[in-house]
């Protein structure tokens, strides 16, 4: 009862009182959570070290009244900590992602690898709740200096196979990373599987809709993927290329995928066909007003680009600039990056699950990032496609130093 007591004053009191020092809203909630399932877990072993010993070590050893009551009224206690605490985890933890949450799930009632999981959810939200708040910390000691607030907007353009949706940002958290250190942001909405020359005549449009409506002469591009191929054709017109100040690549195909090339060709027409038929149905469905998946993968190919770069040159007075990464094994990225880095390394070599390390470089200055260790960095790890805090590569501040360097460059 005692105990119950006293954990029940810490369940309300303590993470009140020392969460304030957390700044983000969703973190301070995450924090209670994980402190409340602490307090069931620590109030859940006493609880059993005290009933054991009332009953077999204690002189007043517990009467079976006095066990009932004891047990109900842990139950009780016990279940409303964990409830409470698993569900505000649950809710507000992003670093738990779905497979540790299934997991809970499944053995949340059998013991002990409930206790297990229980551990290692509490070691994943610990780390959320310390990375995200340093974070915020950082962001508010720096808001008043605006460092990403470049002269020129930065127009932000995805890859193939995605579309600029409203509720589901390509970008993931990095958008509201640069928005808050100044930055204002635009994004290409180009189609998510159509030509290059198609694609880059609507980011011209674009790149025309923001000279236009912002009053400002000149765009910042940071692309990723196919976007960078994109850019780099709406750029081919000198009366677009004029109202550009620098393009930045993130592990974008310059030179193409042998995979690619050799998928296109070895695999049967009819599989193809099919596949293209029920992609660019879909895509009709979802803003694509003329899908072509077959022209946007062969846009990939390594002849493909050859004859691109051979045909596209770079105009003068933009700077431009590329990334790339790469992952270490298949272990470094996520489904179905996972499952594709082997068989793109057969013919690219390194790679990032999709694009080669070849491929990458373009413009004055190339940059690889890497990690150390085994992990690597992917394809989608460059977006913040997964939502995922990578030991040694903070997605959100490799774009907030690439946008304040291009300030300082005064673009």
């Amino acid at each position: 009862m005692l105990v119950c007591m006293i954990a029940t004053f810490f369940f309300w009191i303590w993470p009140a009182v020392y969460g304030k020092d957390i700044l983000d809203g969703r973190m301070r909630q995450l924090w209670y959570g994980n402190v409340q399932l602490r307090i069931f877990l620590e109030a859940l072993v006493i609880t059993i070290a005290g009933t054991v010993y009332k009953l077999f070590f204690a002189e007043d050893k517990l009467k079976i009244a006095g066990i009932v009551s004891h047990v109900i009224i842990a139950i009780v206690f016990l279940s409303i900590t964990f409830w409470v605490g698993i569900i505000r985890v649950y809710l507000t933890s992003i670093q738990l992602g779905i497979k540790m949450r299934v997991l809970g799930v499944i053995f949340g009632m059998i013991f002990p690898i409930n206790l297990i999981i229980l551990c290692m959810m509490l070691k994943e939200t610990s780390e959320e709740i310390r990375f995200e708040n340093e974070k915020a910390i950082l962001n508010e000691k720096r808001k008043a200096d605006k460092i990403c607030a470049t002269k020129y907007p930065v127009l932000l353009l995805h890859g193939v196979f995605f579309r600029d949706f409203k509720y589901f940002d390509y970008w993931g958290r990095v958008p509201k990373e640069l928005i808050i250190n100044g930055c204002r942001i635009f994004y290409g909405e180009q189609q998510s599987a159509a030509t290059v020359e198609s694609c880059g005549k609507e980011v011209a449009r674009k790149i025309e809709e923001i000279v236009r409506t912002t009053g400002s002469q000149k765009v910042n591009i940071i692309a990723h993927s196919k976007g960078g191929l994109d850019a780099r054709s709406a750029m081919s017109d000198p009366e677009i290329a004029k109202h550009v100040a620098s393009l930045t690549t993130i592990n974008t195909p310059h030179r193409g995928c042998e995979f690619a090339e050799y998928l296109l060709t070895k695999s049967p027409e009819k599989l193809r066909n099919k596949v293209a038929e029920a992609y660019n149905r879909t895509l009709a469905k979802l803003g694509d007003y003329a899908p072509d998946f077959l022209s946007a993968c062969q846009n990939l190919t390594r002849s493909f680009c050859a004859e691109f770069n051979e045909r596209v040159k770079d105009p003068e007075g933009v700077y431009i600039q590329s990334y790339g990464s790469i992952m270490k094994n298949h272990r470094g990225g996520q489904f179905p990056l996972n499952l594709t880095h082997g068989f793109v390394g057969i013919f690219d070599g390194n790679n990032d699950g999709l694009v080669g390390e070849k491929s990458f470089p373009w413009g004055s200055d190339f940059h690889l990032m890497t990690v150390p260790g085994k992990r690597g960095i992917s394809h989608g790890d460059v977006i913040d496609l997964n939502r995922e805090n990578i030991p040694g590569y903070d997605v959100r501040e490799f774009y907030v130093q690439l946008v304040a360097d291009l300030k300082k460059k005064g673009f």
